[in-house]
């Protein structure tokens, strides 16, 4: 193999990865979404973060992470900011469409990265982001508008993933991914009670446990390591740029695995969104951390 080769390799492999653990997650979440006639969002997401989380302390032996108060404390709320994420998230899937969730969820690492920069051409993405808002909550229209609770549950989901990307650059400062493990074991900890009231027995289902396993791997465990090898071999700008077309994914997802047809304003929305993103991404300065998937 030559060195132009190897180059090329070098290059494509991280992206190929990244792509993946994309398609991963929103096929995880499609999944997720045949387990709500049964037990809802809310046990779903105890489900998976439970099985999520024993997985990860299996691989990843949290318990060997240093931990400070000025640590723990970053670590609790990056912990709780990833189970409420989830949580709301999966919520929003009750009666949003799931490229359209996706995308409103992504007002939150787009908020972190326009934050990261002062430049005047963030207006144009803050004004892109707007109009994609804008098309997408014309509540009452028709065939344009959505579930104003749905769409307000998928904006928390955002405050959330903001929540996230930054006390999880500051908890993962010392520990890296043994991090990520702490906080889904927290995030467990935190949704299961919701859960377990919602749901009950229901969520001992023996049909459904499985299923619930899957999720677990599609949306976590798989994605999460994909993302940090990824990570690890392109700039934190290349990595947030290609996240940033996550919302297509999750159209597309939508589309393949329930069905969900949008309108062509919806579309326009998504794309709308994911310019700003990506725009707001390359302009961003270039110590900022990128927006890490977490839904």
């Amino acid at each position: 193999m030559n060195t132009q080769t190897r180059s090329l390799t070098a290059t494509l492999f991280p992206i190929g990865l990244l792509l993946i653990a994309m398609a991963s997650i929103q096929s995880g979440a499609s999944l997720a979404k045949s387990m709500f006639p049964i037990v809802g969002a809310q046990g779903t997401t105890t489900l998976r973060l439970i099985f999520a989380s024993i997985i990860m302390l299996l691989l990843l032996r949290p318990w060997r992470a240093r931990l400070d108060a000025s640590t723990l404390r970053s670590v609790i709320i990056y912990g709780m900011a990833l189970g409420g994420m989830n949580f709301l998230f999966y919520m929003s899937l009750r009666s949003v469409p799931l490229g359209i969730a996706v995308a409103l969820e992504f007002t939150g690492p787009l908020t972190v990265a326009l934050l990261a920069s002062r430049r005047a051409l963030d207006f144009v993405w803050i004004a892109l982001a707007v109009a994609g808002l804008l098309l997408l909550i014309p509540v009452g229209q028709a065939g344009g508008g959505i579930d104003p609770l749905g769409a307000l549950y998928a904006l928390g989901a955002g405050v959330c993933w903001a929540l996230y990307i930054l006390y999880g650059q500051r908890a993962g400062a010392e520990n890296g991914i043994q991090t990520a493990a702490l906080g889904v074991v927290i995030a467990a900890l935190f949704v299961a009670p919701i859960g377990m009231l919602h749901a009950g027995s229901a969520l001992l289902t023996p049909a459904l446990l499985p299923v619930a396993l899957a999720v677990a791997v599609l949306s976590t465990a798989l994605p999460y390591s994909l993302e940090m090898v990824a990570l690890t071999r392109m700039p934190a700008r290349t990595f947030g740029t290609l996240m940033s077309i996550e919302p297509a994914f999750g159209a597309l997802s939508g589309l393949l695995f329930l069905g969900e047809q949008l309108t062509l304003w919806q579309w326009l929305a998504i794309l709308a969104i994911i310019t700003a993103s990506v725009g707001a991404t390359l302009s961003m300065k270039r110590d900022a951390v990128p927006p890490m998937a977490a839904d």
